[in-house]
């Protein structure tokens, strides 16, 4: 087997996406990998053989259709099999099937970090000149905390996705949307019934897809001595190495919980005095400069509406103690419509973004959790995510 050496920002998911493997193969090669939250710069894994995909001819079948099945070009058949002509297919010949052609850019490939995120909007906005990519602030550890404009309409919307760390899986399913909306306008087709071109004239649409980036990384990767937290953030997590069920930004300030709306009887509610994994609100209101960024940009872009995309739980919160207009119950009712989500109608919780925005803005706000089971969701439900955050964001952009 072929030896391979730990590099800063490697799991055993994205080592086994990036050799062709699946990460039980990798368990199955280095046992003492499992036992260990994260891998380590430095240590040294094997990797087993990259088994090729196989197929045996039926009858009836044609390189043409094998190809349309498996989804890649009928003439990578003859690139994959030395010697065998496309023109001469014989039943029962097992031949090696190329790689499938991915339908989307945005794919999960291991866990979606901020190197991740960073890489495909550059992609995105290369590929399509109706994206604009921004930057509204930065991390406490100086990481870019980014926003994305498409769009042309005098009115404006706001999304943002992953204020809790380990929900990082939010902020691809976003990406996901943003690649589907560009690609549908480039191509003049329609995305769930919709004609995204009205979109496009009606609304200018802000996404900020990972509005955690530092804490999004900790539950990926862990930490090493090195990290200039790294005792703290240790005895924060209560001695545990395991951040995957951190929530918290690098500060152990949970930014679910830092928006200027009731954030003392939130405070008092939590019950927690220092920093922690989750529901320690800080010193004060937006101290956190990731909870100040998200403020003023959507203080200087003034939404109409704005939804903070969360997991799990399939439920959408609409309301917020009577600050919310009329209308938000019947637009959140259209928002399940869409996606088979659950419309809430939320008490005993302050100090979020759709909190404050509601509270401040006296527009509709929506707290979207997608998907079910433990965060950090598993990788294998990604595309299912990926269909009800379409769905949300379809309606979302189509209410009146």
């Amino acid at each position: 087997m072929r030896q391979y050496i730990v590099e800063k920002g490697d799991t055993l998911q994205r080592i086994a996406a990036r050799h062709g493997l699946a990460r039980e193969q990798l368990i199955t090669a280095n046992p003492w990998a499992d036992r260990q939250p994260y891998l380590l710069p430095g240590q040294m894994i094997y990797l087993p053989a990259s088994l090729r995909r196989r197929y045996v001819i039926q009858e009836g079948d044609s390189p043409e259709s094998i190809a349309r099945t498996f989804h890649f070009q009928p003439e990578q058949l003859e690139e994959m099999n030395p010697g065998m002509s496309i023109y001469t297919f014989p039943i029962g010949k097992t031949i090696v099937l190329p790689p499938s052609k991915p339908k989307y850019h945005v794919r999960l490939a291991g866990e979606y970090g901020p190197r991740e995120l960073s890489k495909d909007l550059d992609y995105l906005a290369d590929q399509f000149p109706v994206i604009e990519c921004n930057t509204i602030g930065s991390s406490v550890m100086g990481k870019p905390l980014h926003a994305v404009k498409i769009g042309d309409g005098l009115k404006h919307l706001h999304v943002n996705a992953a204020i809790h760390a380990n929900e990082w899986i939010t902020s691809p399913c976003l990406l996901r949307f943003l690649e589907i909306y560009a690609s549908a306008l480039a191509t003049g087709s329609s995305i769930h019934g919709y004609d995204p071109k009205t979109w496009y004239q009606n609304y200018t649409l802000w996404l900020v897809p990972m509005a955690n980036p530092d804490g999004v990384e900790l539950v990926q990767e862990g930490i090493l001595p090195n990290h200039i937290y790294y005792d703290q953030l240790i005895q924060w997590n209560e001695g545990r190495e395991d951040f995957r069920r951190w929530k918290a930004n690098i500060r152990g300030v949970d930014l679910g919980d830092q928006f200027p709306a009731h954030w003392e009887e939130e405070v008092e509610r939590r019950g927690k005095a220092s920093p922690s994994s989750q529901d320690y609100a800080g010193i004060a209101p937006l101290c956190e400069p990731e909870a100040e960024a998200l403020v003023k940009h959507t203080i200087h872009t003034l939404p109409e509406r704005a939804i903070s995309l969360h997991s799990q739980g399939q439920e959408i919160y609409w309301n917020y103690r009577g600050y919310e207009p009329p209308h938000s119950e019947t637009y959140a009712v259209r928002l399940g419509q869409a996606s088979g989500h659950r419309p809430v109608k939320l008490q005993g919780s302050d100090a979020g973004y759709k909190d404050w925005f509601i509270k401040n803005f006296r527009r509709p706000g929506f707290t979207v959790e997608i998907g079910r089971g433990t965060n950090p969701l598993p990788a294998e439900d990604f595309e299912d995510l990926c269909v009800e955050v379409s769905s949300v964001m379809a309606a979302f952009m189509s209410l009146d």
